[in-house]
């Protein structure tokens, strides 16, 4: 498993994301935080692990970590039709530009988010977003849970096949007490 970027021009400057070396960690990162939400872009559908789209591993996991969910784009439709409410929907720039802004008191009004967690967006929108929560929310921790390395996050999974995501996914939710 590599810790280069997926995207061979994208450079991190002096700061770089520390690497996810086992699921059990990021679950240890997300107990922790007070107010931890996740981003779900659009690839969640487009990407499929098992035989099961990537959105379906996201929602074992929401429902098991209790962490609420910002849909992006038109996944909000997607998590509907599969019994998943998320708890808020609006565009990936939109949600971008809300958890940088340190007097945006969340998604229900308690307080600031303290962990982003973005999975399934475009690689390069997910990069141009990370690189600016890095660089003008530098107290904002964030993680990716993709299988491809995102040198802007706080943390990030290592590059790795399909059946390594599904395994970290699933781990990920059986320690926060899932299926």
């Amino acid at each position: 498993m590599s810790c280069e970027p997926w995207q061979c021009a994208e450079i991190a400057a002096t700061k770089k994301a520390n690497p996810i070396q086992k699921p059990e960690i990021a679950v240890a990162m997300i107990q922790r935080a007070a107010h931890p939400i996740i981003i779900a872009g659009s690839n969640l559908t487009e990407r499929c692990m098992e035989g099961r789209p990537a959105i379906d591993f996201i929602i074992e996991l929401a429902n098991a970590s209790k962490v609420p969910v910002v849909a992006t784009a038109h996944m909000v439709g997607e998590f509907v039709k599969r019994g998943y409410q998320p708890a808020a929907f609006m565009n990936a720039m939109e949600i971008g530009q809300r958890v940088g802004d340190p007097s945006w008191l969340g998604l229900d009004g308690k307080g600031h988010p303290d962990l982003v967690i973005m999975v399934g967006m475009p690689y390069y929108l997910q990069a141009l977003i990370l690189s600016r929560l890095k660089h003008f929310a530098p107290t904002l921790k964030t993680m990716t849970l993709d299988n491809l390395f995102h040198v802007h996050a706080s943390w990030s999974f290592p590059n790795a096949s399909l059946e390594d995501w599904a395994n970290n996914l699933k781990v990920m939710t059986l320690k926060f007490g899932g299926n």
